[in-house]
C-alpha cells in the first residue's frame, strides 16, 4: 500500500495485508497479551466489515481497468473497501506531496462506508453492474449529495454543498460505483479569462502532468485526466464545452468522450453553455468508458437536450464490443499547412496500422471557416450569463454570488482570484444582450450549420464515410502564467459546435509525452465510435503508465 498509515484501522491493514494482500497469522499469544488487546480487536473489526481476499491479486491496481478490477472483486481477490483504501493512500502520497500532482480537490467522507454497503451487496446478492465497487472521481463542477462543495474551481462556490446528486452521479451510485471524491479543473471550465493557464483553480491549485511535472494536463478537466493517469482512481468524469475532456486524455494517455450533446444530462453540472455542455467519461480503455456511459446515459426532464429520441439508450453501451474494421470506410483528417508536424511519424503509424487491419482510409478535409471561433467565441459568452446565472440562483443557501455580475464583483475584491490572469472572458459576456440577441441567434445558426449539416455531416455523406480520425492535439506544453496556454492545433471544435461525438484515445509518446488519436462521427453515433475505439486499441501498443519526471527536456 502506498502512503503511511493514517489511523489505528490502517495500521491494521498494513499488519494483515501485504502488497499481495495475502493474510499474516496473528503472533501466538497476541489474545492474551495487553499490548496487542486493541490491535487484535481492530483486526476483528476491519474482517468483520471487509473479509480479507482468499487469493493474492494478479493485477497492479494503479494500473488496472475497471474490467480488470471487476474481475479480481468478482473472484473474491480484492474488495471494494480495499481498493478504495488503496487509491486514498496513493492520494495521500501524490496529490499534495511527493510529485504535488494537485489532481484532486475533495475527498468523499463516505467513501469507505460506500466501500462496505458494496461489498455486502456483492455478498449477500449480486454486483448490480460492472461497476459495482468501483472508485469513481467526479470534477468539481458536478454536484454530489456528500458533504463536498461543487466549486468550479472557485472561491465564491467554497460552501456550495447542495445535498444533491446530478442525475449521471446518481446513476453511477446506483450501479454500485464509489464516488470517492471531487477533481481540481481549470476555474469556470476555462471560460473566466483568454490569458489563463489550464489545470489553475483557486481552490485546487494547479494541476501537473504526471508525464512531466513542468508541463500542462490541459482542461478543463485537468484533474480527472491527472488523476486517471496517476492512478488515483479507476476512472473519472469530465465535462467538455470545447476540448475539455478530449484534450486532457490526449496529453494524459487516457481515453475520453465527448459524448453527444444530450446523452448525458446536464442537471446540477455547473454550466457554460447549453449549446455545447456535456459530461463524459476518462478512463484507461474505450471498453470502460462504454461501462460507464452504460450507467451514465439516459434522458432527465430537466434537460430538455436529453430528452431527443435519437439518442442511444444506456443499455446500448453495455453491448458494445470492437468493431470489425475491415471494410471500415475512415476519414484522414490533418492539421492545416503541417501546423504540428512533430506528432506525423505517431499519426503515420497509426494509419498504417488501421490500413493493415483492414480499414479503407480516405484523405479529406474539413471546409475552412474562419469566423467559426468567432461566432463559437459569442454563443458562449452569450449563454454563459444566462446558463450561470440560473445556476448559482439556484445553487447552495448560503452563498452570497448569484449571478454572473455578482461573480466579476467576488473576483474583484479576492486577491487570491485574479493575481494570475483576469476575468476578460467574464467581463465580456456580462455584456452580452440575451439569448433573443439578432448576433447571437445569427453566430449559433450559422456555426451549427457550417460544422454540422455543411461540416461533418456533408463530409461523411459525400465520401460514404463511416467516421473522421485525426490527431486530437500536439503533445503538451510547458505551463506559463505570463502568456497563458501555449494552444497548438486541435480537432475538437467542429464535434463540440455541432454536439457530435469524439473520442479521442491514445496513439503513441512524442519524446516521452503521449498524444491522442481522435474518431468523430456523426450525432448520436457515440456507440460506435467506442466500438471503432476499441478496435483500435486491439492493435496498437499501450501508452507506458507516467513516472513523475519534473521534465522530459534534455539536460543542458
Amino acid at each position: 500500500m502506498d502512503g503511511e498509515p493514517q489511523s489505528l484501522i490502517d495500521k491494521v491493514f498494513l499488519l494483515l495485508f501485504v502488497h499481495e494482500k495475502k493474510i499474516l497469522p496473528i503472533p501466538k499469544g497476541c489474545t492474551q497479551s495487553m499490548k496487542f488487546r486493541p490491535l487484535v480487536l481492530a483486526a476483528m473489526f476491519v474482517l468483520s466489515v471487509c473479509p480479507p481476499s482468499t487469493h493474492a491479486q494478479t493485477i497492479p491496481l494503479q494500473t488496472a481497468t475497471i474490467q480488470q478490477l471487476d474481475a479480481e472483486l468478482a473472484a473474491g481477490r480484492l474488495t471494494s473497501v480495499q481498493l478504495v483504501r488503496f487509491y486514498l493512500q496513493r492520494i495521500r502520497r501524490l496529490n499534495k506531496t511527493g510529485p504535488a500532482l494537485h489532481a484532486i480537490i475533495a475527498i468523499n467522507p463516505d467513501a469507505i462506508a460506500e466501500a462496505q454497503a458494496s461489498d455486502r451487496e456483492r455478498r449477500q446478492r449480486r454486483p448490480r453492474s460492472p461497476l459495482e465497487g468501483i472508485p469513481i472521481l467526479i470534477k468539481d463542477n458536478i454536484e454530489t449529495a456528500d458533504p463536498m462543495a461543487t466549486t468550479a474551481g472557485s472561491l465564491a462556490l467554497a460552501d456550495n454543498i447542495t445535498h444533491r446528486d446530478s442525475p449521471l452521479v446518481a446513476r453511477l451510485r446506483a450501479a454500485g460505483a464509489i464516488i470517492l471524491g471531487k477533481t481540481n479543473l481549470s476555474e469556470w471550465a476555462d471560460l473566466r479569462s483568454g490569458q489563463a493557464t489550464s489545470g489553475w483553480s483557486a481552490v485546487g491549485g494547479l494541476a501537473r502532468n504526471p508525464y512531466a511535472l513542468d508541463r500542462s494536463a490541459c482542461g478543463s478537466s485537468s484533474g480527472s485526466g491527472v488523476a486517471v493517469a496517476a492512478g488515483l482512481a479507476a476512472a473519472a468524469v469530465g465535462t467538455e464545452t470545447d476540448g475539455s475532456i478530449t484534450c486532457p486524455s490526449s496529453m494524459n494517455g487516457l481515453t475520453g468522450l465527448k459524448p453527444s450533446v444530450g446523452q448525458i444530462p446536464r442537471t446540477y453540472v455547473v454550466p457554460i453553455a447549453h449549446s455545447q455542455d456535456t459530461p463524459g467519461p476518462i478512463a484507461r480503455t474505450a471498453a470502460d468508458a462504454a461501462l460507464m456511459m452504460a450507467v451514465m446515459s439516459g434522458p432527465d426532464p430537466r434537460d430538455p437536450a436529453s430528452l431527443d429520441h435519437g439518442a442511444v439508450p444506456g443499455p446500448a453501451f453495455s453491448t458494445v464490443t470492437p468493431a470489425n474494421l475491415r471494410g471500415v470506410r475512415l476519414g484522414v483528417l490533418r492539421f492545416a499547412n503541417d501546423s504540428v508536424p512533430i506528432i506525423d511519424p505517431a499519426y503515420n503509424a497509426a494509419l498504417a496500422r488501421l490500413s493493415a487491419a483492414g480499414a479503407v482510409l480516405v484523405e479529406v478535409k474539413l471546409p475552412d471557416q474562419p469566423k467559426i471561433e468567432t461566432d463559437e467565441l459569442l454563443v458562449l459568452e452569450t449563454e454563459m450569463k444566462v446558463d450561470l446565472s440560473a445556476y448559482l440562483r439556484g445553487a447552495a443557501p448560503g452563498l452570497t454570488v448569484r449571478s454572473l455580475a455578482d461573480l466579476i464583483a467576488f473576483n474583484q475584491r479576492t486577491p487570491a482570484e485574479l493575481h494570475l490572469f483576469g476575468q476578460d472572458l467574464f467581463v465580456a459576456s456580462q455584456a452580452t444582450k440575451g439569448l433573443d440577441d439578432p448576433a447571437y441567434l445569427s453566430a449559433r445558426a450559422e456555426s451549427l450549420r457550417l460544422t454540422g449539416a455543411e461540416g461533418i455531416d456533408k463530409l461523411l455523406q459525400d465520401n460514404h464515410l463511416d467516421a473522421l480520425v485525426a490527431p486530437t492535439t500536439g503533445p503538451t506544453w510547458k505551463m506559463d502564467f505570463v502568456y497563458g496556454d501555449t494552444n497548438p492545433a486541435a480537432f475538437t471544435t467542429f464535434p463540440a459546435i455541432a454536439g457530435y461525438p469524439h473520442l479521442s484515445t491514445p496513439m503513441g509518446t512524442v519524446h516521452g509525452l503521449p498524444v491522442g488519436l481522435s474518431i468523430i462521427g456523426p450525432k448520436w453515433s457515440d456507440a460506435k465510435v467506442l466500438a471503432l475505439g476499441e478496435a483500435w486499441q486491439a492493435i496498437s501498443p499501450p501508452v507506458p503508465p507516467p513516472t513523475f519526471p519534473a521534465t522530459v527536456d534534455p539536460a543542458p
